[in-house]
């Protein structure tokens, strides 16, 4: 008699376990049919879908790992799409950019070469003709860097190297172009020897871009270059009298093909601040721009010292 007391309540038990775990069975393979659903909706496009769980289904651990795969994943897509635009814009820019130049070369010498002008106007063609070439060359000159520094084979060869007199070579190569821009210019840098890391011709190249900025954009009579020591870091800012730039501005003017709507509209390619501003992070310094319109424009790179 209590055996088959003992019998009746062990297959009650597993008749009980039995449908416990066919109901587990069956909530199981729903899980795993949303699951399905939601991956082929996410695979259709729908990269907002999420697999939904509660914190007591067998499936919600990898239920949660699916979804952090997804976000991350559409994160990624997201950012590849703003790159694509981006790059379209830059494409599209460069194509204007150099089309409109080199048509102007091509017809003022297609001008000289059939004998339109003649005299003095065929020198005056040539000038503009020759102009025309440089300002191309810039143009190109600054693609080149741009699409170097953002290559996998850029390296910068960063060594100790005395600032002062480094700038000062630099600096002398701009006075003719100065006195030629009928701009004043001031030149403010120790006579003592101020020790810094910097890769020798990417620094040129920053400064040569923000005095060419400074050139071609500012419309101003006045600039002062200016170097400092304070606590443990050098200070090199290039101060002008121009027309300055908006504060709206000012928060965007180092990102890629950002051109002011009152400074840089005209001219320009929209990445010298953008390389500048890569150049001077990738010798671990930093640089940072202030302006107030029709009054100055400042901007100031920073280097550790390395004396």
């Amino acid at each position: 008699m209590i055996l088959d007391v003992t019998l009746g309540i062990i297959l009650c038990f597993a008749l009980l376990f039995g449908i416990s775990c066919m109901a587990k069975l069956i909530g199981v393979k729903r899980q795993l049919q949303d699951m399905t659903d939601a991956l082929n909706d996410i695979e259709a496009g729908n990269g907002n879908r999420r697999i939904l769980a509660t914190g007591n289904e067998l499936t919600v651990d990898i239920s949660y790992k699916i979804n952090e795969i997804v976000y991350h994943y559409e994160e990624q897509f997201s950012k590849l799409r703003v790159a694509d635009e981006t790059n379209r814009q830059f494409m599209t820019s460069l194509s204007h950019d150099v089309r409109t130049p080199l048509t102007t070369l091509i017809g003022y010498l297609d001008a000289v070469h059939r004998g339109v002008v003649t005299g003095q106007e065929r020198e005056d063609y040539l000038e503009i003709a020759r102009r025309r070439a440089y300002d191309l060359k810039g143009y190109i000159d600054v693609l080149f860097d741009w699409f170097k520094l953002n290559s996998s084979e850029f390296s910068l060869y960063i060594q100790r190297v005395e600032l002062a007199e480094l700038t000062r070579d630099i600096l002398k190569d701009w006075i003719p172009i100065f006195e030629e821009n009928h701009l004043v210019y001031e030149i403010e840098i120790p006579e003592r020897p101020l020790y810094t890391k910097v890769d020798l011709d990417g620094y040129a190249r920053i400064v040569n871009n923000l005095l060419q900025n400074v050139i071609a954009h500012s419309q101003a009579t006045q600039i002062k270059i200016e170097m400092t020591q304070k606590e443990k870091e050098f200070e090199i800012s290039i101060t002008d009298n121009g027309i300055g730039i908006e504060k709206a501005d000012l928060l965007h003017i180092f990102e890629r093909l950002y051109k002011c709507d009152k400074g840089r509209s005209g001219k320009g390619s929209g990445l010298g601040l953008s390389i500048v501003r890569q150049m001077v992070e990738k010798m671990n310094g930093r640089i940072t721009a202030r302006s107030e319109p029709d009054k100055y424009t400042i901007f100031t790179i920073f280097f550790s010292s390395a004396n």
